[in-house]
């Protein structure tokens, strides 16, 4: 029995990105190769403050098997019964799904994965983007199919806009009964950006094809029950057994992030903490009623906490091939051109201690605290590198080298620590109540920065730890839990502190001590005098 329905289809894209002219190709498509098809739109304002959308229905026959009959096409997508869904931007199909336009039994989707923030995003003076994760899952949830791609990165290595690329996408997805050749003749007649758009086309297309490919293996795999050789995940097996499947793929990032930073022994030091906490959140929610969510918030965070930036970690990174690649994209340098590329750095004798033995870190620090004590400033080493030449590269790469002699660092030491005493927090809490256990692994986001940034935020985390989790006295589990959620979000409010500050005294605990600050006296240049003040005739 032939499908009577129109195929409908919902185009997501933001000011400028080309949803028009996306939908325009699209008609044109359908009528090139002989089908009725009919597009409206809702235009939105620029960029992040508005959404602009385009529906498209195309009947699934072509005109010359309907004997003079013409379809009827409405004018807006009908909830639950959306066929397709594309979009540009994730926080964008994140929308679309809550206005209740997709369901899973019917609607494929196409995303970006790729994220363009919002105006409230930027304004947080903490983290205030939206998780992709839950993006994602959401996405999962309330799809029959999906396809997650990097758009923005397929459109920046094309030369085009993204609507080029989200076409391919829908050519190659299958859900328009038309051929590929089709589509690359209507996107030819595009006058001198056809050929920038034909390569975004086939960007998006052999992205999209490649996913299918990978579906059909996978599916050829599990109904033959055979794996074939060469297939291997990057988290190791006997460790993906212990965890539910729903953290494999943020483990599997964590592992890798840990592994990379310093080695395989230290990768297992974090599957082991994080087994700790697994094995306290099982046993108050045995059946996982609630995803297991303390144990994903500790998979991310302490992950971050654990990858700690140091010396050895910034040289690491300046010194690779992808950072190169990436600054010569930024400034559009040609194969012809001269690049020079110096970097500045300003290593003071915290950065060199940490890298020390605690009993001679000790002594490094204190001969700085006295230098800062009779005025001086804190001692540091300024240098510029020039990363484009051998010298410059070959001295990175030594100091990257240094992963050895990090373990062995007096600061590596005191991380280990602090990180204990917040994952022994999250273990208890989570043993004497879920959501108690759940607050303190979301305390990890605190963590951000480097430097004094680093420092004071780490400080935060400890005195909320210290004090609402443990001393003060709560009518209940849960009101400290809440306790402990206030105090976080006040502490990522506000970079000064006064926020967090008023939050602990609201819930019993002390504020955060004053910090000592050194009084620094400067002497009057020579040859200077002092001059009278006109009002009080006062030097």
């Amino acid at each position: 029995m032939k499908q009577t329905q129109p195929i409908s289809l919902l185009i997501c894209a933001l000011g400028g990105e080309g949803g028009g002219v996306l939908s325009e190709w699209l008609v044109d498509i359908a009528r090139l190769a002989g089908y009725a098809a009919q597009a409206t739109s809702i235009p939105g304002v620029a960029q992040r403050t508005g959404a602009t959308t385009y529906y498209l229905e195309v009947f699934p026959h072509p005109l010359s098997e309907l004997n003079g009959q013409r379809p009827v096409f409405g004018l807006n997508p009908l909830p639950g019964r959306l066929d397709a869904l594309i979009s540009s931007e994730l926080l964008e199909t994140a929308r679309q799904i809550g206005n209740g336009l997709v369901s899973a039994q019917h609607t494929l989707v196409i995303t970006s994965s790729a994220r363009t923030l919002t105006t409230q995003e930027k304004m947080e003076i903490g983290d205030g983007r939206r998780e992709e994760a839950s993006l994602l899952q959401l996405v999962r949830e309330n799809s029959r199919a999906h396809h997650v791609l990097d758009m923005a990165a397929l459109t920046r290595e094309a030369g085009t806009i993204v609507s080029a690329t989200m076409l391919g996408c829908i050519a190659a997805s299958g859900l328009l009964p038309f051929k590929r050749d089709v589509y690359e003749a209507v996107v030819s007649e595009g006058g001198s950006h056809a050929s920038a758009s034909l390569r975004g086309f086939s960007q998006g297309f052999d992205a999209v094809n490649e996913q299918r490919r990978q579906l059909r293996s996978l599916e050829g795999v599990l109904f033959n029950s055979e794996l074939p050789s060469h297939t291997h995940s990057a988290l190791p097996a006997d460790l993906a057994s212990k965890f539910p499947k729903n953290l494999h793929d943020l483990l599997t990032l964590g592992y890798a992030r840990v592994l990379e930073y310093q080695n395989e022994a230290y990768a297992k030091l974090y599957a082991e903490r994080l087994l700790r906490v697994l094995q306290a959140e099982r046993q108050m929610d045995p059946a996982g009623a609630n995803g297991f969510e303390t144990t994903h918030e500790m998979i991310r965070w302490l992950a971050l906490w654990m990858a700690f930036d140091d010396i050895v970690r910034v040289a690491d990174l300046k010194s690779r091939a992808t950072r190169w690649t990436r600054v010569q994209e930024e400034v559009k340098s040609k194969p012809d051109d001269l690049l020079q590329v110096y970097d500045h750095f300003k290593p003071g004798a915290p950065e060199f201690a940490a890298l020390l033995p605690v009993g001679l870190a000790s002594k490094v620090l204190n001969w700085d605290k006295r230098r800062v004590s009779r005025g001086k400033e804190p001692w540091a080493m300024p240098l510029k590198i020039g990363t484009h030449a051998i010298s410059g590269m070959l001295s990175l790469r030594f100091l990257s080298s240094l992963k050895w002699l990090r373990v062995r660092g007096s600061r590596f030491q005191q991380e280990q620590q602090m990180m204990n005493h917040w994952i022994d927090s999250v273990v208890s809490g989570t043993q004497a109540n879920w959501s108690l256990g759940h607050e303190l692994a979301l305390c990890g986001r605190m963590i951000k920065g480097y430097g004094a940034t680093n420092e004071r935020a780490k400080g935060n985390l400890l005195h909320i730890v210290d004090h609402l989790a443990k001393r003060a006295v709560f009518t209940s589990d849960t009101a400290r839990a809440q306790a402990i959620s206030a105090a976080r979000t006040a502490a990522l409010t506000d970079e000064a502190g006064a926020a967090l500050d008023q939050a602990l005294r609201q819930h019993g605990a002390p504020a955060r001590p004053v910090k000592a600050q050194p009084i620094r006296w400067v002497k009057t240049p020579p040859g200077r005098a002092l001059q009278a003040n006109p009002a009080t005739g006062k030097r």
